[in-house]
Formats: C-alpha cells, sequence, structure tokens
C-alpha cells in the first residue's frame, strides 16, 4: 500500500520503484493507493523519473461496505430469507466502520454469540443486542478508554487528523496541516483555537498516551504525526462527542 510507505527523504518509495529498471531485473511492481494522482501529489521528481518504465494505472470502483455485508450475509443465511432486524443491525455495523473487513469480524462474532446463547435456551435469529455485544468487544480496549478521556482539544485534535487524512488521501500528516484543521473544527463548534504551543502540548500528550506517533524533530510543526490505533476505533470512541 503505497501510502504507507511514504518518507520524508521517500528513499523507501524509490528503492522500490527503482529494482525494475535495473539490468536483466524480472521484477513487476504492483502499488496499491488511495488516491489516482498519487505520483503527482507526493513523489518527488527523483522518485517519480523511476516511473518511466511501462507502468498502467488501474482504476477500482469504490465498493460499499454494506453492499459487502449484505452479499455476506446472504452466504451466512444460504439464501433463507434474512429476518428484517438481522439486516438493520448488521446495517448498523456497516454505517459503523469504512473497512468492510471490520464489519465482517463483527458480524461473524455476533452470529457466534447468538448461537453460543441458543445453545442455553431456544433457537434464535441474530438480534441487535448480540451485534451491540460484539462491538462492545471489538472496540474494547484501553486507547477508546484513553480517547474517552481525553481533554476536548485532544478529542479535536484527533477528529483535525481524520480530517486531514481524508483530504489528503494519506494517512499521515504534518503537525501544521493537523492545526489549520484544528482550527477551522473549532470555528464549527464556536470554540476559541487554541495557540501553537497549546497545539504542540496536546500532540505531546497524544504522543505520551501512544494515541500518536510523532517524528521526532527540531521543526515542530512540520514534525510528522500518524494514528497509532485504527480510524474505525477513533470514530467509534467519539461518536458520542
Amino acid at each position: 500500500q503505497l501510502d504507507l510507505l511514504w518518507t520524508r527523504k521517500q528513499n523507501v518509495m524509490y528503492n522500490l520503484f527503482d529494482w525494475p529498471t535495473q539490468k536483466h531485473s524480472k521484477l513487476i511492481i504492483l502499488a496499491i493507493a488511495n488516491t489516482m494522482d498519487l505520483p503527482e501529489r507526493i513523489m518527488m521528481n527523483r522518485v517519480a523519473s523511476r516511473l518511466v518504465c511501462p507502468s498502467i494505472r488501474l482504476l477500482f470502483k469504490i465498493w460499499d461496505s454494506s453492499n459487502i455485508v449484505h452479499s455476506s450475509i446472504a452466504l451466512l443465511f444460504c439464501g433463507q430469507k434474512i429476518p428484517l432486524q438481522t439486516c438493520h443491525a448488521y446495517f448498523q455495523v456497516a454505517a459503523l466502520s469504512g473497512d468492510a473487513r471490520r464489519c465482517l469480524d463483527i458480524c461473524r462474532r455476533a452470529t457466534e454469540i447468538c448461537e453460543l446463547a441458543s445453545q442455553k435456551r431456544t433457537a434464535e435469529i441474530v438480534r441487535m443486542a448480540h451485534v451491540t455485544e460484539a462491538i462492545d468487544e471489538m472496540f474494547s480496549s484501553p486507547f477508546i478508554n484513553a480517547i474517552r478521556n481525553a481533554s476536548l482539544h485532544e478529542q479535536i485534535f484527533l477528529k483535525a487528523i481524520l480530517a486531514e487524512f481524508r483530504r489528503a488521501g494519506v494517512e499521515e500528516a504534518t503537525v501544521q496541516q493537523v492545526y489549520h484543521q484544528h482550527i477551522a473544527l473549532c470555528r464549527i463548534e464556536g470554540m476559541q483555537s487554541p495557540t501553537i504551543s497549546e497545539i504542540m502540548a496536546v500532540c505531546s500528550r497524544l504522543g505520551a498516551c501512544r494515541l500518536l506517533l510523532v517524528e521526532s524533530s527540531n521543526k515542530y510543526l512540520h514534525m510528522r504525526v500518524r494514528l497509532n490505533v485504527s480510524q474505525d476505533d477513533v470514530v467509534y470512541a467519539l461518536k458520542d462527542e
């Protein structure tokens, strides 16, 4: 996944795309990215120049997680009529997480919980209570508790990171980029924007809690940050905020 191999000097990407250009090389590189214009968006010229060898870009249609979940449910029930409440419960899961794999994990666990309950009592269908229990299991972690107990500006900073990731299509950003998103969120909420020093303190605390991975650098605003938890975990932890 090319987005995750980005570094400031881009040495990893350069070496990766340089291998196929070597004499007698039989290597073919298949790279996946969230954006079609990733080479133009983030690649330095020296890296982009490695793409002069024959290269093809394929655009894959975006899959809707609810469609994937619905198809999987149909297979799970072997073509039987699916109870309405079960459909509703699973689509709630699809709406909660954009990651289809996470959705399917929750669906599978909800089905297991239902089967265990059926062994003790009469057989029953998968209900919202089973899905809720599966979600609580899946999203119960010290990190989620830390996010829920974080200060208001720490929570807004995490939201700002998600917003910047969505804007750039890359799961890494500078503190300055996140700061701009943070200010925009504060304006929407009618809150006073924090100062640079306050933002740096927020970033430091989140890094100390291991919610963020913060690059070590003297250029504070240009430090790069990444989430140390999944985006789904952050969304779930802040869904009531």
